[in-house]
């Protein structure tokens, strides 16, 4: 039996803050599959903006790398 085609989607992961509630900056790390950097910000702003309920201003991204490079 042949093993399934899978196509190759690169895993990123991004390390930033976002504007907590309680006045300070929350540290995250995430990681997500995207076809480029540009698609892993996009990703994590509509992410942390729907879960913690921020702004995009309110989010910080300070680092995109590959997840083989990390």
């Amino acid at each position: 039996m042949d093993a399934p085609v899978r196509s190759f989607v690169p895993t990123w992961v991004v390390h930033g803050s976002f504007y907590a509630r309680r006045g300070y900056w929350q540290p995250f790390r995430k990681e997500c599959d995207a076809l480029s950097d540009a698609a892993a910000r996009e990703w994590i702003l509509s992410e942390i903006g729907s879960c913690h309920h921020v702004k995009r201003h309110q989010i910080r991204i300070e680092k995109v790398a590959s997840a083989e490079a990390s």
